[in-house]
């Protein structure tokens, strides 16, 4: 189903109204470049095959669980199953991690994702380097991983926190918040999904890690806001 697009003065933007506003996956322009917005929790740039993931956190629930937090055990490998699913799909050229790819030091993750990686030598990694990203560089080169301050993708302007003062050339893509929207119902029921949230000149994605917690947003008018559910992109009006 094509995307019908309005202009604005900031960006161009297309939603498919399908299903009342929810789809498999959300299409609009920003700077030019089209973005997919995922179900998965992820960014694709089909025509320069470039997949966009934050806040992934890999290894917070055995962070936790050896603190004496209980958490269930299969919670630990969730998140790195679900990128698998999402590598199989897409077959990037590119993965771009906009920080936070492991939660602490001290992460038996490190190894599992080695051998996941192993799997996707043709696939470039790069890590835009967030606050929990404390390995050094070397030990992200050892898993293949590219470590970075910040990239562009023509006027994409890629960087783990987002930005306060952006040129109004480019657009911001950032994490770091692991954005939610509360979505109320009949007789005080509510649920809090996972959301991408877009302003003039930035973007914030959710965060896919499993086990992160959420900063719950508000739907306004300064926001366009998508929220996610296991298999669907849904537009919330302000």
């Amino acid at each position: 189903m094509q995307s019908q697009l309005y202009q604005s003065p900031f960006y161009t933007i297309c939603i498919i109204f399908a299903n009342f506003m929810t789809q498999p996956a959300t299409t609009f322009f920003v700077r030019d470049t089209e973005l997919t917005l995922l179900p998965e929790k992820a960014i694709w740039i089909e025509d320069r095959s470039i997949l966009i993931i934050a806040d992934v956190h890999l290894g917070k629930v055995s962070h936790f669980r050896s603190e004496g937090i209980g958490l269930p055990s299969q919670a630990e490998t969730h998140s790195q199953n679900t990128l698998s699913l999402v590598l199989d799909k897409y077959l990037p050229k590119e993965v771009v991690f906009l920080g936070d790819l492991f939660h602490s030091k001290i992460n038996t993750s490190f190894d599992d994702l080695r051998n996941l990686l192993l799997r996707y030598q043709e696939i470039k990694f790069t890590l835009i380097r967030g606050n929990h990203d404390i390995y050094s560089e070397n030990h992200y080169h050892d898993l293949g991983i590219t470590v970075v301050a910040e990239q562009f993708i023509d006027k994409l302007w890629l960087t783990h926190e987002p930005q306060e003062h952006i040129d109004s050339n480019f657009f911001n893509l950032a994490g770091h918040i692991h954005p939610g929207i509360r979505i109320s119902g009949l007789a005080k029921q509510s649920v809090t999904l996972s959301c991408f949230v877009f302003y003039e000149n930035q973007g914030i994605l959710p965060a896919f890690g499993y086990f992160t917690g959420k900063s719950i947003m508000k739907a306004d008018k300064k926001s366009t806001i998508f929220a996610l559910t296991e298999d669907k992109v849904i537009y919330i009006p302000s």
